[in-house]
């Protein structure tokens, strides 16, 4: 990143042209306001996290990025993580009353979301970023104080208006707690707190904690006779209105121990032709030249993927880095092409991760017993007729004796074996 601390004040004013223009804003509590008080000096933005489990998923990205972004324009990023407010649960999305964890599993949490987040901010020059944590001031708050100082600047009423709450309380399920009703009173204090540690004025997050967050704006009016401000980006979704970042298999994760680096990168390659421009907006920054050359692309040549695979270039390199995107595109080409002789220890570790599907064998396995416990195969017959059609290659190699075992000595890194059945079919086998 570049320009941190800069004090040229004429590139803080096109930032929020910038984030319209890549659908970055839902919804923004004083557009020409904010708009001179972001090109009048560098300013104080923060967007909160909370820690619902041990690491990020990839639609945290849009308000990270724009966090990010923010910094990038000259302005100073604080980082929230939610360590009191991931115990309570933000109730805005949810239908049912969440389950609440432990203390010391949000903790944990906590202090992972916090590593992982620090990761895509600058901690130098005037405008380095700030990482916080909501406990350190919700902890020592008694409760007196709470409903004195913060709890009567909220009306009860103007609350059972919020869409989420109604929903709940005219529903058919368990209603609503006092502790989520009071989720949106623990994130005003976090701006209230803020706006007067660090002289925050701007709070970002997703467009789900619009009331959240100009419930904050009211409150830091009231008790700080301050004018503040809230920006809320779109929720990424699909144009198909589903939730972007979800697989058969659950949420594609932030932590390549959880989802792959090569997984990472087929989720983005797999991008539907109508939503890639739009993320490469949202999760890239790539300028809106480079970004109208690829909408061109798709227009004109789709087949090519040729979006697609700059997205996932650009994104997974973001997130894993230069070394996660080339082992994400080395096992891509060894899939595709089917030589695998490329493939590093760490490569066939993602693989049995969450690449393709695996299996776990013990020591002298049988190939025709090993193909007949997977897919490739239906029964030891099937198995032992694909090798000897020459329909099987184990680690690149082509296996013409149906007796062949799957040992350490000829499995690459004295573990694996890569089994292919003709073309495109592939499995992954693992000593134990």
């Amino acid at each position: 990143m570049s320009g941190f601390g800069s004090s040229d004040k004429s590139r803080h004013g096109s930032i929020l042209a910038d984030l319209h223009e890549r659908g970055l804003i839902a919804q923004v509590s004083d557009q020409a306001g904010l708009e001179a008080h972001l090109a009048s000096s560098s300013r104080v933005v923060y967007s909160g996290f909370d820690p619902t489990a041990d690491s990020l998923q990839i639609g945290n990205l849009v308000p990270l990025l724009t966090l990010r972004r923010l910094q990038e324009a000259g302005h100073r990023p604080i980082l929230l993580v939610g360590g009191a407010t991931g115990l309570i649960g933000d109730p805005s999305d949810k239908n049912e009353e969440r389950d609440l964890n432990l203390r010391e599993v949000v903790a944990e949490w906590s202090e992972s979301v916090r590593a992982q987040a620090a990761r895509f901010l600058d901690f130098g020059g005037e405008t380095g970023a700030v990482v916080v944590n909501n406990l350190d001031w919700t902890a020592r708050l008694d409760v007196i104080s709470f409903l004195r100082d913060i709890g009567k600047h909220f009306s009860v009423n103007a609350m059972t208006q919020r869409e989420w709450v109604r929903s709940r309380l005219e529903g058919k399920g368990s209603g609503i707690s006092y502790a989520e009703f009071s989720y949106t009173i623990l994130q005003a204090m976090d701006f209230k707190q803020l706006a007067e540690q660090y002289g925050c004025t701007l709070q970002i997050g997703g467009s789900d904690q619009w009331g959240n967050i100009v419930s904050g704006v009211d409150l830091v009016r009231r008790t700080l006779g301050r004018k503040v401000f809230a920006l809320t980006t779109p929720l990424a979704t699909k144009a198909d209105g589903t939730k972007f970042g979800k697989t058969q298999d659950g949420a594609v994760w932030l932590d390549g121990t959880k989802t792959s680096p090569y997984a990472f990168y087929q989720f983005l390659i797999n991008t539907a032709d109508q939503d890639v421009i739009s993320l490469l907006g949202k999760l890239t920054f790539l300028t809106m030249e480079e970004i109208e050359a690829a909408r061109e692309a798709v227009t004109e040549d789709p087949g090519s993927r040729e979006a697609q695979r700059l997205l996932a270039s650009e994104v997974t390199r973001l997130v894993h880095g230069e070394e996660g995107l080339l082992s994400a595109r080395r096992i891509t080409d060894a899939l595709f092409s089917g030589s695998v002789e490329s493939l590093t220890e760490v490569d066939f570790e993602q693989l049995a991760l969450d690449g393709i599907d695996s299996t776990t064998i013990g020591a002298g396995a049988g190939l025709v017993a090993v193909m007949a416990q997977t897919p490739l195969a239906r029964s030891r017959t099937a198995a032992r007729r694909l090798v000897q059609s020459k329909a099987v290659r184990v680690n690149g190699q082509l296996m013409e004796d149906p007796e062949g075992e799957l040992s350490r000595a000829n499995a690459r890194y004295g573990r694996y074996h890569l089994i292919r059945r003709g073309k495109k079919s592939w499995h992954l086998v693992a000593h134990g």
